[in-house]
């Protein structure tokens, strides 16, 4: 039965690729090129979603075809019933389906709801790796704890390592997503929200701010690098070497309004900054009053 069931998956899956993909170039439509299991698993949601919806589409549109064929001008032989009230089978198949997809599409979000929690952590033999995040007009800020750096507009960790993200904002709502690693999540100042995400093997990806922000929204990029282990130490120690200090002095010029910011390095990270963007809007009362900036 599961093998039946993964084989109409497998059979669906490619009938969808092929008329989504007739439509838009791959390289546009991230979503269904994943290259790491939260990803994998969104996307096929998003298929058996459309398979079970599939199962009232298709119908509709054969039925509609034959009664158009079934009942043309010029089929003498189609019975007339001028008369007809109802019918207790039609009624039955009309209300009973449809409930039988609505509970079926429920069964399957809730499942997956659970399953693919953004508050949940990944299950892996390696130890997480902790980011932290705060979107900015118009740029992220990426925040490593553990090696001490930080970095603007750039997202780099080891690939088959977890990534356990904290997010909020210095600004407006935004909404943190990188389509082939994980699902979105808002960023919210005062507030902190969690993503988790695992890249499969190396790779550059593309993340976003899916959430309008105002007039830089369009350009409010990032480069998301997976690679190996070495190549991330490598890469922590360029880091390091190459970067300014971020601090309580140096902050504020960068949490200004800006666009189109090239990848910028801090050598160092003033302890708990993360914290102490989070609380300013908590004591000052602003979390939710700040205006969407155009």
């Amino acid at each position: 039965m599961r093998l039946a069931v993964t084989r109409w998956r497998g059979a669906a899956s490619a009938a969808t690729l092929a008329l989504l993909t007739a439509a838009c170039d791959l390289k546009q439509a991230a979503v269904l090129d994943p290259k790491g299991p939260i990803a994998l698993a969104e996307r096929n949601l998003l298929f058996d979603a459309f398979c079970v919806m599939m199962v009232v589409i298709v119908p509709i549109i054969v039925l509609t075809l034959w009664f158009a064929w079934r009942y043309r001008a010029s089929n003498t032989n189609a019975r007339y019933t001028p008369t007809w009230a109802n019918s207790v089978k039609i009624d039955a198949l009309t209300w009973l389906i449809p409930a039988v997809i609505v509970i079926a599409v429920a069964v399957l979000l809730w499942r997956s709801t659970h399953r693919l929690d953004p508050y949940r952590p990944l299950e892996s033999k390696e130890p997480p790796i902790d980011v932290q995040v705060v979107a900015q007009d118009w740029k992220w800020l990426f925040i490593y704890p553990e090696q001490g750096i930080a970095v603007v507009n750039q997202l780099v960790f080891p690939a088959g390592r977890p990534v356990s993200l904290r997010i909020t904002s210095d600004t407006v709502m935004n909404s943190f997503y990188v389509p082939q690693l994980a699902g979105q999540i808002y960023a919210m100042a005062g507030m902190q929200t969690r993503l988790q995400m695992l890249a499969d093997q190396p790779g550059t990806f593309v993340g976003r701010n899916s959430q309008y922000s105002g007039g830089g929204y369009s350009q409010q990029h990032f480069e998301v690098q997976a690679m190996s282990q070495a190549d991330f130490d490598a890469w922590v120690a360029r880091a390091k070497q190459g970067g300014t200090p971020l601090d309580a002095t140096t902050y504020p010029a960068l949490a200004a309004k800006s666009r189109a910011n090239p990848i910028t390095y801090y050598s160092t990270v003033e302890p708990k900054l993360f914290d102490t963007i989070i609380d300013k809007y908590r004591h000052s009362g602003h979390a939710h009053s700040a205006p969407v900036r155009r």
